[in-house]
């Protein structure tokens, strides 16, 4: 089997290796795609504390494909069974997962390109912010985890959406999911928010930048005892919060990532379901195919963000 090795900061080396076999517990997936995070481009651009090489396949871990075998114990899942998965090695041709960590798909999704964990993070965010009928919601960031969440808010709740972005073709992408307004970040955006609200303020904003800026905005966005859920992912060195305006709301702030693989599972599981009846389409939102071996190419791509670019995914051999 052919796997990506992350070598150095900004360097995949593509190699080959025995393909492994399934212990008790475990699924053997051979892998149809693996979507690019926001959050491998840390350890791509080589932020500190990460140790190079690299396993090969890592840190690649929005999976799916089909089941090509499976260890002891595994019952819910069979060889050729289309599947999503949370694995961390998936920027190769196979890879394994905890039998816990994998989702069947139902015949109407098979082969087409299901990336279950960041629907998952998707998810639990949605239900993290604990939205309410009547809410002003605000999205601050609008890249495919924005634009699934704006859709989200949309679909399950009956709120208002504000979405806030930099581009102008991720405020289309917005708006196509179903935002009631968008606008730039180069606006006034409190001014905006404010005026939607009778001058209130949000009750709820969910940051996806993983920025300073955008983190210091959510709160000056909020009503006195509003939610602010930091949703993006800060891996670039701390971050200041303004406690006097923090403490005067009274806001409620929520580290809406998960960790336990079990949350991870059934927000997967709920984001399939979702996918099925149609509540979720995620192929506008995966804008650009890869193959393996073009995994630098990918990622130089993901970095840069270019007009039109939401969403990578490096292709395994099954898909090639």
């Amino acid at each position: 089997m052919r796997a990506a090795r992350l070598i150095g900061p900004g360097r995949f080396e593509l190699g080959e290796r025995e393909v492994p076999s399934p212990g008790a517990g475990q699924v053997l997936v051979e892998i149809e795609g693996c979507g690019l995070c926001a959050s491998n481009l840390g350890p791509w651009g080589g932020i500190q504390g990460i140790g190079y090489p690299l396993d090969p396949g890592a840190p690649g871990h929005e999976v799916y494909g089909r089941v090509a075998a499976v260890g002891d114990g595994v019952a819910h899942v069979k060889a050729g069974d289309a599947v999503t998965a949370l694995s961390y090695n998936g920027f190769a041709d196979y890879d394994l997962a905890d039998a816990g960590n994998v989702v069947a798909l139902p015949a109407g999704l098979a082969g087409r390109p299901v990336l279950g964990e960041p629907v998952a993070c998707s998810v639990n965010i949605d239900r993290r912010s604990g939205i309410q009928a009547g809410d002003t919601v605000v999205i601050l960031g609008v890249g495919f985890l924005g634009a699934i969440l704006t859709r989200l808010a949309r679909a399950h709740k009956p709120a208002r959406v504000i979405a806030v972005s930099r581009r102008r073709d991720a405020l289309a992408m917005a708006e196509r999911m179903g935002a009631d307004q968008v606008l730039a970040f180069d606006e006034d955006v409190p001014a905006a928010v404010y005026g939607a609200t009778n001058g209130q303020g949000a009750d709820v904003v969910i940051e996806c930048t993983g920025k300073q800026r955008p983190l210091d905005l959510g709160a000056e966005l909020l009503r006195v005892r509003g939610r602010l859920i930091v949703a993006g992912y800060h891996q670039d060195g701390p971050r200041t919060v303004n406690m006097q305006l923090w403490n005067w709301r009274g806001l409620d702030v929520i580290n809406a990532h998960e960790r336990d693989p079990r949350i991870y599972t059934r927000g997967m599981e709920e984001g399939v379901r979702l996918l099925a009846d149609g509540t979720l389409d995620l192929e506008p939102l995966l804008t650009h195919f890869f193959a393996l071996g073009e995994i630098n190419r990918a990622f130089e791509l993901a970095a840069a963000r270019p007009e039109g670019f939401f969403k990578a995914v490096v292709q395994g051999e099954v898909a090639a």
